[in-house]
């Protein structure tokens, strides 16, 4: 995220070594090994030796002498000019980088720092996925305008001018170390924080129905719009989701979205994160934007309890029984059959069932709030459930 010198490749200087040749003399002057002859210095024929030497010396200058630098690279559409950023503190870790909060140009911004490993932490080939994958995202991100998917303003790729904030800087927030060659992504600041710790807040009061159906039509939104670019997200998660102050949510971090292949088979793997991937996904079968639908369904249950999904499940029995025994969040009995209907088509275990996302968006729209149907935190109900359905705010 940066200009003037932010996209350009660093610059080296080669110094040539002085170059061991062979004397030109043919040993004029000097002793015959294991001859024991000698020449008469006055037969030496000191024009050409200082002919040779001046060549000699001539040519050992320009050995040392500095190469002019390589013309600087095009900078891209999406760099920016680096001497305007101004890095903050550390507003997260991730498993190859960083985010910043910092102010680009006057704005306030999140600056997302991509460690290639080039500093002995990552293989050559490591290295080289993590470059491809840092274009990707670039090249994904700075295509998309919508209101529930974070801005993106630039990036810069291969600088050594990034300024990063040192240990023990801005009360011991800065990392103090970064690549010799780091790389960044500069988006706008959503200043509520992820939805996940939202929802956390939330876990003993929970929320009303109508909060519930605002967050879900956001999310459905802004991936619905991904979609319909082709874009898969792959990592549809609460924590990956943002919230404004007035809590409209944002989808960010698209480390691991790609363009959606022609031919599914030509995307394989296991991306995503467990409990939230889909049953295919995990199962290292090919897969499309359908995937992003189930990851939906279970952000939906978990925006509507306030709760973490299969909370007491390790990660290995979760990838089995999702994929096995058609393990899923279980739905409590006061939510909505409306609502209920949206996840359980959402994380249905055939692709091919599930909803689009623009239909899903519908389905949510058609949802009656006006008498409440909200999750009830255990404490505040009692009674039988025998009879009637509870029902929440």
């Amino acid at each position: 995220m940066a200009s003037g010198g932010g996209g350009e490749a660093e610059r080296s200087v080669e110094i040539g070594s002085e170059s061991k040749r062979e004397s030109k003399l043919g040993g004029v002057g000097s002793r015959s090994a294991g001859q024991g002859q000698y020449v008469r210095a006055d037969t030496l024929d000191f024009s050409k030796w200082d002919l040779h030497m001046g060549q000699s010396s001539s040519v050992a200058m320009s050995s040392g002498s500095t190469k002019a630098p390589a013309p600087a690279p095009p900078m891209q559409e999406w760099e920016i000019d680096l001497s305007k950023l101004d890095m903050k503190h550390v507003l997260a870790h991730g498993t190859y980088g960083t985010v910043y909060r910092g102010v680009y140009a006057g704005q306030q911004v999140a600056v997302k720092v991509l460690d290639w490993g080039e500093d002995g932490y990552a293989t050559a080939a490591e290295t080289t996925s993590l470059r491809a994958s840092f274009e990707q995202e670039v090249a994904v991100w700075q295509k998309l305008d919508h209101p529930n998917v974070t801005k993106f303003i630039g990036a810069s790729m291969g600088t050594s001018d990034l300024k990063i904030p040192p240990a023990g800087d801005s009360g011991g927030r800065g990392n103090g170390a970064h690549p010799a060659r780091a790389c960044c992504v500069v988006v706008e600041y959503v200043a509520g924080g992820t939805l996940k710790k939202f929802l956390i807040r939330k876990y003993r009061s929970k929320l009303p129905i109508k909060d519930v159906i605002q967050l879900a039509l956001d999310l459905a939104r802004g991936l619905s719009y991904l979609h319909s670019k082709a874009i898969v997200h792959r990592d549809v998660k609460t924590e990956n989701m943002l919230l404004e102050t007035n809590k409209t949510l944002k989808i960010a971090d698209f480390g691991v979205a790609r363009v959606e292949a022609q031919n599914p088979q030509d995307m394989t793997g296991e991306t995503g994160t467990l409990g939230y991937m889909a049953p295919e996904v995990l199962e290292g079968k090919a897969y499309n934007r359908k995937c992003d639908v189930y990851s939906f369904g279970v952000c939906l249950w978990e925006i509507y309890c306030c709760d973490m999904p299969y909370a007491d499940c390790s990660f290995a029995e979760i990838s089995h029984a999702v994929v096995h025994k058609n393990l899923r969040p279980e739905i409590p009995k006061c939510c909505p059959q409306s609502v209920a209907n949206i996840m359980k088509r959402c994380w249905d275990p055939n692709p091919d069932r599930r909803p689009e996302m623009e239909e899903v968006v519908k389905l949510l729209e058609a949802v009656d709030t006006s008498k409440g149907g909200g999750m009830i935190a255990p404490d505040q109900f009692q009674g039988c459930l025998c009879f009637c359905r509870p029902r929440g705010p």
